[in-house]
């Protein structure tokens, strides 16, 4: 069973659907009372860094999230805004975030980007996979994964960073810590090589 958090961001529509087409059950949690029995959980995320966590603390489900992925050791996937809120704080805003993988969120600098459009990174990009780790098994890195987004996840910890894109700087484009795993781009927009990642996420 996956559990998608509904805080008001991010295309929850597009993972239920995806998932039924893997024949895996989801849950879209609404209240903490849908996150009691959560074995997976995914967090997806559009938009700016402080509305995100104004969202998600206002939501009712924050201290069940906390319970869930800290003291139960739930897998969580954060996706886009998703996994920028799990850092400590954003560029972007003033709220602190989760802070649950050591690093900050930074803003792209437009100058080096050698792009007519620079920002947002919108599109394609690849992955450079940094080690070997179940989320990414059976990726095509010769596929690409879709990306819109302006700020970064900048890590902290090297050991956090399981793969890396190339956009004027080098970032971390996936990271896991312990449970805790979080992808840039927008899995449930990338195809093939999307739906092998989400399927195993579901399989961890």
């Amino acid at each position: 069973m996956i559990t998608i958090i509904d805080y008001g961001l991010g295309n929850i529509k597009a993972f239920v659907n995806l998932y039924k087409r893997l024949n895996i059950k989801t849950l879209v949690a609404h209240t903490a009372a849908d996150l009691k029995d959560a074995t997976k959980i995914i967090l997806p995320g559009v938009g700016a860094f402080d509305y995100a966590m104004s969202q998600l603390n206002s939501s009712g489900m924050r201290d069940e999230l906390d319970n869930q992925v800290i003291a139960n050791k739930v897998p969580i996937l954060g996706i886009c805004v998703g996994m920028q809120i799990l850092a400590k704080s954003s560029d972007e805003g003033k709220l602190p975030g989760l802070g649950w993988i050591d690093g900050e969120v930074k803003l792209f600098d437009s100058n080096s980007i050698p792009y007519k459009t620079r920002l947002p990174h919108m599109g394609w990009n690849s992955i450079n996979p940094m080690k070997k780790n179940k989320l990414l098994e059976g990726i095509c890195i010769n596929y690409r994964f879709y990306f819109l987004h302006s700020y970064y996840f900048a890590c902290n910890n090297s050991d956090d960073i399981i793969a890396t894109t190339g956009y004027g700087v080098t970032y971390a484009s996936a990271i896991n810590h312990d449970n805790i795993f979080g992808t840039q781009f927008h899995p449930e927009k990338s195809h093939s090589n999307g739906i092998q990642l989400l399927h195993n996420f579901a399989s961890l």
